[in-house]
């Protein structure tokens, strides 16, 4: 595989590859690590991703991947208690629009509801496309799915009743 090969068909999918570790380790600057070294190893690779059908799973699989191996390695050196402090503590900033609530309700999905519910409206992804990426099965997508957007409505419910009682009284 050439430079200008790999720039076109790997490199391109810097940008998806960003978001997507974005939502598993919570970090801009984390995220950025996960995408360079994945690049790092790609480019190491390059001769062998040829070998692979579609690109673009395989490098969010690795992204998932990545990141899972990150937090797992950073659940061990805090401990689970100061993880979930910490989390906790990111969740409960102060928010002041709508799309960062619900940013903060799909973080607080267990990890394949968020996964998936990231892939499908926010990365356009068709249910096949996330099942292969997440070795899942469809049906197992689409309940996951369908879990993950039922729990973000009745979170923004309860939002939209509170304010309507603060603005009420």
């Amino acid at each position: 595989m050439t430079q200008e090969t790999f720039k076109n068909t790997v490199f391109i999918l810097k940008d998806e590859m960003y978001r997507f570790a974005k939502r598993f380790v919570m970090s801009s600057d984390e995220a950025e690590d996960v995408v360079q070294d994945l690049m790092i190893k790609f480019w190491q690779k390059k001769e062998e991703l040829e070998k692979f059908g579609n690109l673009k799973s395989y490098a969010l699989k690795s992204v998932r991947n990545e990141c899972l191996n990150r937090l797992k390695h950073h659940d061990v050196k805090l401990g689970f208690a100061d993880l979930q402090l910490h989390r906790s503590e990111l969740y409960s900033m102060d928010i002041n629009n709508m799309k960062d609530y619900i940013i903060g309700f799909i973080n607080q999905l267990p990890e394949k509801q968020k996964m998936v519910i990231h892939l499908k409206d926010v990365e356009e992804y068709e249910v096949s496309e996330i099942s292969e990426m997440l070795d899942m099965e469809e049906n197992a997508v689409r309940v996951n799915l369908m879990r993950a957007r039922q729990k973000v409505k009745e979170q923004i419910s309860q939002l939209m009743s509170y304010e309507q009682r603060s603005i009420s009284e």
